[in-house]
């Protein structure tokens, strides 16, 4: 009798996850998931695969969104499109450009100041600097938070800041800050800062809550002065020299000029969301006054649960077929998918550069496996693969034919092109992408290229587990 209603379960679960679940690789995951791993892979299934309520309140996320971005449309005065210009790196991309547009309504900025921050070490001081200049607003919003010495640093700064009549707004992913605790928070709000997580992790909805992380790292000056890219906020991210510390590569963004209209644009809609109540704006939210000293072409691209389409995935894919000569890629967690294989592997075979730096040294064997069993396709195509040695690479960056860059919070992987928020600046300058260029190929000097025929000739026994974690990339 066991038997025969297990059975039926199973029918019932496997015939949700054919209609529910759009993308065949992860229908078949999910489903040989339940077949081959009983019990367990149906358990897994209800508490990972099913939205539940998830998927309706973020389409009405998604709708509210739309009207905020209309707002701001009217406020700002500064920033504008500017596909149509004799700018050459614009030029080469200019589908990219006008995909971004028609897709998100984010538009194409100039004037724009970005500076290129390499690890914590050189991140935090530029962002303690930037806080203490604050006037109006400090906004921010992170992946992880830990409540260690660079935290508590930030959280002292925040309160002072607050208590001089600076607004603070700060968001965070629960399930990625468990160390942000209510006596650290109830801190926070009496100095008078408005704290939020943006999905409250309680057992009863764990499953829905921990599938979908705001994986996003933002912070908003004053509305002309903002952060953004891999760097959470932890001691972990800052080599001091400690013996023995795990050296953590890392890249960041500082962007100064009307592209921070998009990401104040992206910080709003988040905080309306997890908030409950519209945060009432006005132009002193949208401050950029003046032109910048430099003239970085910048866009934004970003995308969640709330997105019409996988927005960070396609301007990923439309930088690869745009390409020319040259790709550089540094990612943390590689597990492409199909549509991301096949367009490295037609660079490859069309005669581009393609490298891709990938940690050799992961806070993840599972996922190590897995992205290990897309190598061999790559180098087949005539791609190189090098893993980084000194440490663990964290970075999230692409610089095509040393002219566009993008710098964000995306891995490239499942997770961040369907199921995470993220957010990604793509700069259209040759000046720039030759800095992060010149960042890839000195961070190759600590990495170890694969040998394309040793790894050809591995033995089954060394690949079979790496085929093995590959079925389960779609649910990684």
């Amino acid at each position: 009798m066991a038997i025969i209603i297990y059975v039926i379960v199973l029918a019932v679960v496997l015939l949700r996850i054919l209609f529910e679940t759009h993308a065949t690789t992860k229908t078949l995951a999910y489903i040989l998931l339940c077949i081959f791993i009983p019990v367990l892979g149906i358990l897994f299934y209800i508490v990972f695969g099913i939205n539940y309520w998830t998927k309706k309140r973020y389409s009405k996320k998604m709708q509210e969104n739309f009207g905020v971005l209309e707002h701001l449309k009217k406020i700002d005065q500064y920033t504008k499109a500017i596909v149509n210009t004799n700018n050459l790196v614009v030029e080469q991309n200019a589908e990219l450009a006008t995909m971004l547009i028609k897709d998100l309504g984010s538009p194409l900025t100039g004037s724009n100041k970005v500076v290129l921050l390499k690890n914590g070490e050189n991140k935090f001081p530029e962002l303690l600097n930037a806080l203490k200049e604050a006037k109006h607003h400090i906004h921010l919003q992170y992946y992880i938070y830990e409540c260690d010495e660079t935290g508590l640093s930030i959280i002292e700064l925040l309160i002072q800041k607050a208590k001089q009549g600076v607004m603070v707004r700060f968001i965070y992913d629960d399930f990625g800050s468990p160390g942000i605790n209510k006596k650290t928070e109830q801190r926070m709000i009496e100095a008078g800062i408005e704290i939020h997580p943006f999905h409250k992790v309680t057992f009863y909805l764990l499953a829905n809550r921990i599938n979908f992380r705001n994986h996003r790292k933002i912070v908003i000056i004053d509305g002309h002065t903002s952060f953004t890219g891999g760097i959470n906020v932890s001691d972990k991210y800052v080599n001091n020299g400690v013996p023995k510390k795990l050296y953590w590569r890392d890249t960041h963004v500082m962007i100064q000029g009307p592209a921070v209209y998009y990401l104040q644009y992206l910080f709003i809609t988040d905080w309306n969301f997890c908030c409950g109540k519209p945060l009432i704006t006005d132009a002193s939210y949208f401050a950029v006054t003046g032109e910048t000293n430099q003239n970085c072409l910048v866009q934004i691209a970003a995308g969640g649960p709330d997105s019409p389409m996988p927005t960070v995935l396609y301007s990923i894919l439309q930088a690869i077929y745009l390409a020319q000569e040259e790709i550089l890629i540094t990612t943390p967690y590689f597990i492409p998918g199909d549509s991301l294989l096949d367009a490295l592997c037609i660079a490859a075979l069309s005669g581009l550069k393609v490298k891709l730096l990938v940690p050799g040294i992961s806070d993840s064997r599972f996922i190590n496996k897995a992205s290990k069993s897309y190598y061999t396709t790559l180098l087949k195509a005539g791609a190189e693969i090098y893993l980084y040695q000194k440490g663990f690479v964290h970075a999230k960056t692409m610089v095509t034919d040393s002219k566009l860059s993008v710098i964000g919070t995306a891995n490239m992987d499942y997770r961040s092109f369907e199921l995470n928020f993220e957010v990604n600046a793509i700069i259209y300058n040759t000046s720039f992408a030759k800095q992060l260029r010149e960042m890839f190929y000195a961070d190759l000097e600590d990495a170890q290229k694969i040998n394309k025929e040793e790894w050809l000739s591995r033995p089954w026994i060394h690949q079979l587990p790496e085929k093995v974690a590959r079925l389960f990339s779609p649910v990684l």
